[in-house]
């Protein structure tokens, strides 16, 4: 899950929630972070608080701690994920046209 908030800074902000109940092994949590990290930083976005957080279990303690299988669809979730917010936040602000005076500053 993606939570976000707008930010008065000039740039995007992340926290990632990865719960133990629902990966339970610190090689797991810490994939998971560093994947969200990895992929946040190379995403463009406008300046947001985002929140990211695990919504169900990924694997369990009998099966192995990471996998490509494992990655490769954590990547795909991030970036789908990033992207929708990309488009969200483009849409949700109207675009200035180039001809319009700026708005009034009052003093």
């Amino acid at each position: 899950m993606l939570y976000t908030r707008l930010n008065q800074l000039p740039h995007a902000r992340l926290g990632v929630v990865v719960a133990k109940r629902f990966a339970p092994r610190a090689v797991t949590r810490n994939t998971i972070k560093r994947l969200t990290r990895e992929i946040f930083r190379v995403t463009a976005l406008p300046p947001l608080d985002c929140v990211v957080r695990l919504a169900r279990p990924v694997n369990s303690k009998d099966g192995p701690a990471t996998s490509a299988k494992l990655k490769a669809a954590l990547r795909v979730e991030l970036a789908r994920l990033f992207a929708a917010q990309i488009k969200q936040s483009k849409s949700a602000r109207p675009a200035l046209s180039p001809t319009a005076p700026p708005p009034p500053v009052s003093p």
